[in-house]
């Protein structure tokens, strides 16, 4: 009698997803260099183009909202011709973006800013999908651990961006408009490096991202060879907590055009509460963080804190988003998706009520608050994907994955507008007591589904991750 096919392995497969997991791993070094150099600048260049804190505000907010734009089509062009053309097309988009936007920079021009700043999105948005391409081939065990790889690696270019914009504003060179950040105002240098930095980031991924991961994992179905006894159960149900026991879904039809498609991506999640608390994870976290993110060098800028100050506060945050990623995929691949979704929370919690008594020249403080911050919005996002993951079905995950990232930036985008708003009618402090109660509702909501998780099993289903 042969081997259950689970007990064997795959090496041609297992080649080809380190090498997918290196090359994404590297476009992320180039995508974090260019998004965290223009994030670092943008609220900064908007306030003095526009004078108004709410405009420097959307500046930031604008690059969310273009990031939730793109999602579903980066998804749609992934299911139809790969991730490879999918992730290329996202950068090059970004590319393009930051040139308007540095454009808009030298003229002294933030409409021109924005509309920059909403193709500059792309750049979030295909660095968000590349977590999902690093577990189209990953084994469902790992798919944690490798999703956290790819995230891990945005660090070095994360950590670069902010301190290469303040490096960048030294040279003095394409000077900005004139404002209370400095002697001149903020240089459009930084906004080049980061086209360029898209510009290698979409090199590489087209270059190098053969053969297509997302086109050998539908080769693989298409065999049967991803479908083994021990695997059935992972791709039908939650890794953490458990649907109704019972519950069955029957493959997708063919989706003819966009709406079909965001619709069934929809109803997937709609029919799993596991998948519901993954996507309302993934929102809330990510809604926090920019809303607090985005407000605070505007905050220290009253302060009268350099750009190269700023930077620095900024990396340490970027650099709480992604160090400790691996030990968070580690962590909710080992102890449970669930469980590390109610750390995420906590922490997040934890800063948002340190930066709330903050002045704005405290920046020990703000840079603590900051870390934290990353650090909650990392188990947020890796643990909360990888159990999106396990909730969805093979056929329907681009789909869903496409939904996921634009329901996460939406939730950015809303952060980041409220965050403008009240930063323009109150202060730093309120929008920080605003983002700790929003933050004590969702622990109570997934505290709760924890106490609910343990109900009868499926007979002969071995236990999950909880």
């Amino acid at each position: 009698m042969p081997e259950p096919a689970d007990r064997t392995v795959d090496p041609p497969v297992d080649r080809v997803q380190r090498r997918t997991v290196s090359v994404l791993a590297a476009s992320q070094v180039f995508g974090g260099i260019g998004v965290a150099t223009g994030i670092s600048v943008s609220s900064l260049i908007a306030s003095e183009l526009s004078g108004s804190d709410a405009i420097a505000g959307l500046a930031q907010t604008t690059a969310v909202v273009g990031a939730a734009i793109v999602a579903l089509p980066l998804s749609r062009l992934a299911e139809r011709h790969g991730r490879r053309r999918s992730l290329t097309t996202g950068y090059v988009v970004a590319f393009l973006g930051a040139l308007l936007a540095a454009t808009a920079t030298f003229l002294q021009t933030w409409p021109l800013l924005l509309a920059g700043m909403l193709l500059f999105g792309a750049g979030s948005a295909t660095g968000l999908a590349s977590r999902f391409t690093a577990t189209d081939l990953a084994r469902p065990e790992r798919r944690a651990t490798d999703l956290s790889v790819v995230i891990w690696a945005t660090t070095i270019g994360s950590v670069l961006g902010p301190n290469l914009a303040g490096a960048t504003e030294k040279l003095g060179l394409l000077p900005g408009p004139a404002g209370e950040h400095g002697a001149h105002g903020t240089s459009a240098a930084p906004l080049l490096v980061a086209s360029l930095a898209f510009a290698a980031a979409a090199a590489s991924v087209w270059l190098l991202l053969r053969p297509d991961p997302l086109h050998v994992a539908a080769a693989r179905a298409v065999a049967g060879t991803n479908r083994t006894p021990a695997h059935a159960p992972e791709d039908a149900a939650p890794s953490g907590l458990v649907d109704a026991p019972g519950t069955t879904r029957t493959p997708a039809p063919p989706r003819p055009g966009f709406r079909a498609g965001l619709a069934a991506g929809w109803a997937v999640i709609r029919a799993s509460a596991t998948a519901q608390l993954a996507l309302a994870a993934i929102v809330v976290s990510h809604l926090v963080m920019v809303g607090l993110m985005s407000m605070t060098p505007v905050h220290m800028g009253h302060g009268g804190a350099s750009l190269q100050i700023i930077g620095i506060v900024i990396s340490a945050h970027i650099a709480g988003m992604y160090v400790l990623s691996p030990v968070i995929g580690w962590a909710a691949d080992r102890v449970g998706h669930s469980r590390v979704l109610v750390v995420g929370g906590a922490i997040l919690l934890a800063s948002a009520v340190i930066v709330a008594g903050a002045p704005s020249d405290d920046s020990a403080r703000l840079t603590v608050g900051l870390v934290l911050l990353g650090v909650g919005w990392s188990c947020g996002l890796v643990a909360g994907s990888a159990l999106l993951i396990d909730a969805t079905p093979a056929t329907d995950r681009t789909q869903v994955q496409g939904l996921s990232d634009f329901a996460m930036n939406l939730g950015g985008a809303v952060g980041g507008v409220l965050a403008g708003i009240v930063i323009a009618v109150s202060s730093y402090s309120a929008l920080s007591w605003g983002a700790a109660a929003l933050l004590v509702a969702y622990l109570v909501l997934v505290a709760s589904r924890l106490l609910r998780k343990d109900g009868p099993r499926s007979p002969g289903r071995r236990p999950t991750r909880s």
